[in-house]
Formats: C-alpha cells, sequence, structure tokens
C-alpha cells in the first residue's frame, strides 16, 4: 500500500514538473496580425533599384480599418496594394514590411508577376533569390506583364476575389502555357537555357461597364533566352509549341474541307507528344511523333462523318492544321529568336552525351540549323449523332 502511494507521489510531481516545461501557445501568432501576400510582382525601379509590388489579403475581421488605406496602394474588396523599392528584392521586401503595420506572411502568395521591362534585362538573379528564400512558395505560377506588374495587380476581375485567384484560375485551364517558379528555374538551368511563360494584359474596361474595370488576361506568351525575354508569342503561334513540349491538354480544332461548305470543329480528348534526336555525319536532326485523339463537336457541312473515307480527310486535316500551327512556331522561335523553348538541347544531352560534351558551347549556332520532321497520327474516335440519326428509331 505505502509503495503504491509512494508510486503515486511520484507520478504526480513527474506531471507538475513536465508542465512547467509545456510552452502552450505563448508564441502564436494571430491572422488579424499578419500582412498576407497573395500575389507579388517585380520590376524595374527607379536609378537601377527593384520595384517589389504585393497584394495583400485583408481578413474580414480588419476589413472596416484597412478599406481606406492609399497612398501607393490601391484597394479592392478584400485586398489592396503596396509597393517599395530596394536595391535587391530582399532590400524591397525589408522596405514593404517598413510601410505595413503587419509582419508580412508569404505562404499564402500563388502568383508572380515580371514586368516586362525587367523581364528584357534579365530575371536569373531574381529567380535564384525566389527559390532560395524560405519564404515565398516555389509553387507560385509566374507571368510575364505587359503593364507595371502593380497596376496588374490593382485590377479587380468581375468574377473571381482578386488578380491572384483570376490568374490562376486561368492556367489551370491547361489552355497555355503553366509555369511555377520551380519550373522556370529548371528551364533557365537547363541545357537549352530557354524558358516560355504567360504573357498578362489587362483587358480594358467594357464601354458597357459603367464601373470601368481592368480585368487581367492572359494573352500570349513569352519567349525568354539566357535569362532575358527576347519576344512574344500570341495565342495561334504558341499552340505550335506546345505540341513538342507534351503540354497541350485542351483545345479545339475547327477545319473545313476543300470544296465543301461550312467547318468541323473537333474536341481534343488527349495527346502525347515525343522528341526522337539523332545525329548523323554532323547533322542533327529531330523527330516530334505526336498523337491525338479527338471527337467532333460540330458539323456545319453536310458531309456523312459516319462514312471512314469522309473521316479519313478530316483526320488528314487535322494533321495539316497540327503542323502548320508547328512549323509557324519553329520559323518563328527556331529561326528568328532562336531559343530552344522546345528542349532539344536536353533530348541530345540524354541520347549522345559525349558528343554534346564537346558540342555544348556551339549549341546556339547548332539550334537554328537542327532538321526537324514531323510524324503526327490523329484519330477521331467519337463522332456525335446528327439529328436524323438521332431520330432514327424513335416512334411517335
Amino acid at each position: 500500500m505505502i509503495r503504491l502511494i509512494k508510486k503515486a507521489i511520484t507520478f504526480t510531481l513527474l506531471l507538475c514538473l513536465t508542465s512547467i516545461f509545456l510552452t502552450g501557445c505563448w508564441d502564436r501568432t494571430e491572422v488579424n496580425d499578419l500582412a498576407l501576400i497573395l500575389a507579388a510582382g517585380i520590376d524595374k525601379g527607379k536609378d537601377n533599384n527593384v520595384e517589389l509590388s504585393a497584394q495583400i489579403y485583408i481578413p474580414q475581421g480588419s476589413q472596416g480599418g484597412q478599406s481606406g488605406m492609399s497612398g501607393g496602394g490601391s484597394s479592392g474588396g478584400q485586398s489592396f496594394v503596396r509597393s517599395a523599392e530596394g536595391e535587391t528584392i530582399a532590400d524591397a521586401m525589408a522596405q514593404l514590411q517598413v510601410v505595413l503595420t503587419r509582419e508580412i506572411f508569404w505562404g499564402q502568395n500563388e502568383v508572380l508577376i515580371i514586368g516586362e521591362k525587367l523581364a528584357k534585362e534579365g530575371i536569373s538573379e531574381h529567380i535564384d533569390f525566389w527559390m532560395r528564400h524560405s519564404e515565398p512558395r516555389i509553387r507560385a505560377n509566374v507571368f510575364v506583364s505587359k503593364e507595371r506588374p502593380k497596376k496588374v495587380l490593382g485590377a479587380m476581375p468581375e468574377l473571381e476575389r482578386d488578380t491572384a485567384k483570376q490568374l490562376r484560375k486561368i492556367v489551370q485551364t491547361d489552355i497555355g502555357v503553366k509555369v511555377t517558379v520551380k519550373d522556370l528555374s529548371e528551364m533557365l538551368s537547363g541545357e537549352s537555357n530557354a524558358a516560355v511563360l504567360p504573357y498578362v494584359e489587362n483587358l480594358p474596361p467594357s464601354q458597357m461597364d459603367s464601373k470601368s474595370k481592368e480585368v487581367p488576361i492572359i494573352k500570349g506568351t513569352a519567349i525568354l533566352k539566357e535569362g532575358k525575354m527576347v519576344g512574344k508569342l500570341d495565342d495561334k503561334e504558341i499552340r505550335g509549341i506546345l505540341w513538342p513540349r507534351n503540354e497541350i491538354k485542351s483545345g479545339v480544332i475547327t477545319i473545313n474541307i476543300e470544296n465543301e461548305q461550312g467547318y468541323i470543329s473537333l474536341n481534343l480528348l488527349r495527346s502525347q507528344t515525343k522528341l526522337t534526336p539523332s545525329i548523323k555525319n554532323n547533322h542533327w536532326r529531330i523527330n516530334i511523333k505526336t498523337n491525338a485523339d479527338l471527337e467532333v463537336v460540330q458539323n456545319t457541312t453536310k458531309l456523312d462523318l459516319f462514312d471512314p473515307k469522309i473521316i479519313n480527310k478530316v483526320e488528314q486535316k487535322v494533321i495539316n492544321e497540327i503542323e502548320a500551327r508547328e512549323r509557324l512556331a519553329f520559323s518563328l522561335v527556331q529561326k528568328k529568336l532562336q531559343a530552344d523553348v522546345f528542349g532539344f538541347a536536353d533530348e541530345f544531352q540524354r541520347k549522345y552525351p559525349q558528343i554534346w560534351k564537346q558540342k555544348r558551347e556551339e549549341w546556339n549556332e547548332i539550334f537554328p540549323e537542327v532538321d526537324v520532321s514531323f510524324d503526327t497520327r490523329v484519330k477521331v474516335e467519337r463522332t456525335g449523332l446528327a439529328t436524323g440519326e438521332k431520330n432514327k428509331g424513335v416512334e411517335h
């Protein structure tokens, strides 16, 4: 009995001693004490400085106290924009903290916008900082903007909560290019040393919109070589890049058959592209093999899509359309901009490591001369039902 009492006393003392070392929540930080960064932008500032802009979320509980902020920041809904300049991004971050009453928190940052002026000067060192710093998210989506980033961040989307949500929703459709900070860093440090980024413009307010809102949209793609923006492609031209990069996920291809009135629109179901490099007699070649499955979603012609011969014509027309877009992209990117955004260098390096070691420094001269061939195969899996076919066998 005495032994049990002693054990109980000892156990109680241990519990008391342990409780001394329990810290509880003495160092916790409330959400209302943080400045939550939703999106960030970097651009060229004054006197060779870097301008850092941030879209900061206003928690509901403190919205009334913050919504009237002005002077360097533009308010909009549940967020506002603040900007600061510094000799480096780290310096600009410190300056940004000075003008905010709350501690900056980068854990919610989902978007990074790079101004076109800065992109043309070079972004490698800035992306390197973004990768090294422990706070900004490397999974944030990256964009290049025609306007200054703070203007894009200050836009007021009609359907989404803020600019960050607007841009993320657009890239999630998989219609165009989708690049994270991590992806961009890998592209800039890869053998090709070239990259593509979605290009953002503010859509002018509609004449019917009395509130005169600007809405950020993705309009084309920025091409980067050796960390600098060297050109831009429109929406049609970027399609020719997505096929070789095996990044085409969805889309509609509309064709017309020769000597036939009307159009046929086909929806892409799935696609796969493989690059096969070869070097013979110092002649560098690469074959782009693409397999695509589609379905007919609209037919305004009088063609019978149940006829195998007609389907063969449709498939050949789609092949011609895909390869025409690829050739257009190659004529601009390979011949004019000379930026290997297709990743050809990585393919040659993997297949011919010894030759690549010898020729790596000459890649800028080799790439424009690489002979490209296409092997595109298309299959129309579903043709849909015409009105007449739907009514067959239906009793009235």
